[in-house]
């Protein structure tokens, strides 16, 4: 038997989970609504969504050479992020990750007008993906302090990197909007002005 094949998923179901309860790193089985398990899943999610907009970039090629590599590394990032959250005592998102995630906000951030206006989500299909990835992002984040109040240990990078992953995918929802289309800005009410 090859490495590979000792080390493969070979087999999928393991029925451990029927009783709704599931395993972390630390040997504990916890329920699937535990907090925990509920950033590990909203991890995922966001994952998928970065999956999607590598997909969309790819598919229109607009900012492909600029934006493909950092945003398969995030997804690598991510994919480490959730092995932390499922390995109580572990640390896996390093400092060094979120100041990566700022240099790259910083460059895509400099040619950016000033906001003078709150944007909508919107103006190109692409800019869209970015903002779902933006909230799903701060999902994420609310999950993993939801899952620290209830007395989880988790580290501060990994708080950190949802922070400013969500705040890039705010300035990349409006570079991509800028080159495909505008930002849509919300317009005030004539009702709600002052």
């Amino acid at each position: 038997m090859t490495q590979d094949n000792r080390n493969r998923l070979s087999k999928i179901y393991t029925r451990t989970g029927d009783k709704g309860t599931t395993g972390l790193g630390d040997q504990r089985r916890v329920s699937k609504t535990h907090e925990r398990i509920e950033a590990i899943g909203t991890v995922d999610e966001l994952n998928t969504w970065v999956g999607l907009l590598i997909n969309e970039i790819k598919t229109t090629q607009l900012l492909a050479e600029e934006l493909h590599a950092p945003l398969e590394n995030i997804q690598h990032r991510l994919f480490d992020l959730g092995g932390e959250l499922a390995m109580p005592g572990y640390q896996l998102i390093q400092e060094d990750f979120v100041t990566d995630l700022e240099t790259m906000l910083d460059q895509f951030n400099k040619d950016l007008p000033a906001l003078k206006n709150f944007i909508l989500p919107g103006g190109s299909q692409l800019a869209c993906y970015c903002h779902m990835v933006r909230t799903i992002a701060r999902r994420a984040e609310r999950r993993v302090i939801a899952a620290k109040e209830a007395g989880e240990d988790i580290n501060p990078p990994l708080m950190q990197y949802l922070n400013r992953l969500s705040d890039l995918m705010f300035v990349l929802a409006r570079v991509t909007a800028r080159e495909s289309g505008g930002e849509i800005l919300w317009q005030q009410s004539d009702k709600n002005k002052v």
